[in-house]
């Protein structure tokens, strides 16, 4: 019984004490529009906190109350955690918006003027400062050829090749 009891409550027990700190990163190539798309999914409750707490503001992402001031803190602050580099060189991100799904925001971004398309660097520390635990899923698709890898924090950095 003692045994039954470790294997199904020590997983229960330590998901509730050390919660899991996880954001998707995808970008994808759109050779024929010569632009990189990019979309974050970040859980909501942890970009509010970083928000609030690096900006001194109150913010409900999910039911904002100022739609253009979470949209433009959500712009600043991607820009300051989230870089790439397509061959060597800056693709500055533009942000294009965000909605919500369920209990995560999804963040746009788009880098125009990029023709081709060999190497991709990324530079992600989104909620870093927040949770010592925090991965980053990303994936690049380029050519329809996906590739994905983790970073964990501290690591920050990713390099892709085509």
């Amino acid at each position: 019984m003692g045994v039954l009891l470790c294997k199904w409550l020590l997983p229960l027990w330590v998901s509730v004490v050390h919660p899991f700190y996880l954001s998707v990163t995808e970008i994808r190539h759109n050779a024929s529009r010569k632009t990189l798309e990019v979309s974050c999914r970040i859980f909501t409750d942890d970009l509010e906190k970083s928000l609030n707490r690096q900006y001194h503001v109150s913010l409900d992402i999910m039911k904002p109350k100022d739609r253009k001031l979470v949209d433009s803190l959500l712009a600043k602050y991607i820009g300051q955690h989230l870089h790439i580099r397509t061959d060597g060189k800056a693709a500055p991100l533009h942000y294009l918006g965000y909605r919500i799904e369920e209990d995560a925001a999804w963040c746009f971004l788009e880098s125009a003027g990029i023709p081709v398309v060999k190497q991709l660097d990324i530079d992600n520390d989104i909620l870093y400062a927040e949770h010592e635990s925090q991965s980053h899923m990303i994936h690049v698709i380029v050519n329809d050829r996906r590739q994905s890898t983790k970073i964990d924090n501290p690591k920050a950095s990713a390099s892709f090749h085509f």
